[in-house]
């Protein structure tokens, strides 16, 4: 028999007689990245493995974003809806190629990134968003579908549907960055290798891409990632004050 290693932990109701096993030794892949598990400490975030349809729910923030009664001002709309409702200025579900630049030119990205992102972002994700089987010629993105853009080889932190899986969020941190508030880039790469699903070419492509131009929006001097910044993104919220913090000229 191999030797294994176990995590012995408390059961939500207090109960230790069963052993849950997260790693074993001829696996060393599971000993290097660790499952996120509420061990008691996280008691404000019931039930993590539950996907949440509106809010983005953590330990630190188990009702979402809260802030300018975000939650509830945007409880019409699944998180990933609200992670485009930044670039949707109009508010009318359909994302034109121009509202995706104007967008990232609020963000603070250049000229030459903004056309980047909107050829890859409107190339990949306008079809499967159409009403139509025919693709839309101007290539808009239908909101109200958004959740046909779910790729592969992500973090499994939107579920298929849109939703937000707090336990998928929190195994971000716990495998890839030692259970840390912040998260490096190098960290990232090592998130995106693990992550990927064998043969998903526009999947890698996809992790590559988001994870990328979130460096380069927060671009952080430190070198770290903060876990509620990268919070706000899944939920959009983020978006809104980075524009704000800009527009002031901060």
């Amino acid at each position: 028999m191999p030797h294994q290693t176990t995590d012995l932990s408390k059961l939500p109701n207090g109960d230790t007689e069963e052993t849950i096993m997260t790693s074993i030794r001829s696996a060393p892949v599971t000993e290097e990245r660790k499952p996120y598990f509420n061990n008691g400490s996280d008691a404000k975030l019931h039930h993590p493995g539950i996907a949440r349809v509106n809010i983005a729910a953590t330990p630190s923030h188990p009702n979402g974003t809260t802030d300018n009664n975000w939650s509830k001002h945007h409880a019409h709309q699944t998180v990933l809806q609200q992670h485009c409702d930044f670039f949707d200025t109009d508010h009318d579900n359909i994302l034109w190629p121009l509202d995706t630049y104007h967008g990232f030119r609020r963000l603070g990205f250049n000229i030459l990134l903004s056309l980047l992102a909107l050829f890859i972002i409107h190339l990949n994700f306008s079809y499967p968003t159409s009403p139509s089987w025919l693709p839309d010629p101007f290539f808009r993105i239908h909101l109200s579908a958004i959740d046909r853009t779910k790729h592969g080889s992500d973090t499994g932190t939107y579920d298929n549907e849109g939703r937000f899986i707090p336990q998928k969020f929190e195994e971000i941190f716990d495998k890839y960055a030692g259970g840390r508030g912040w998260i490096t880039l190098a960290e990232v790469g090592g998130m995106i290798r693990g992550q990927r699903n064998v043969g998903d070419v526009i999947g890698w492509g996809g992790m590559c891409f988001e994870w990328g131009v979130t460096w380069v929006m927060l671009w952080p001097e430190d070198g770290r990632m903060m876990k509620e910044d990268i919070r706000g993104i899944y939920d959009g919220s983020i978006f809104y004050r980075i524009a704000e913090r800009r527009k002031k000229g901060k």
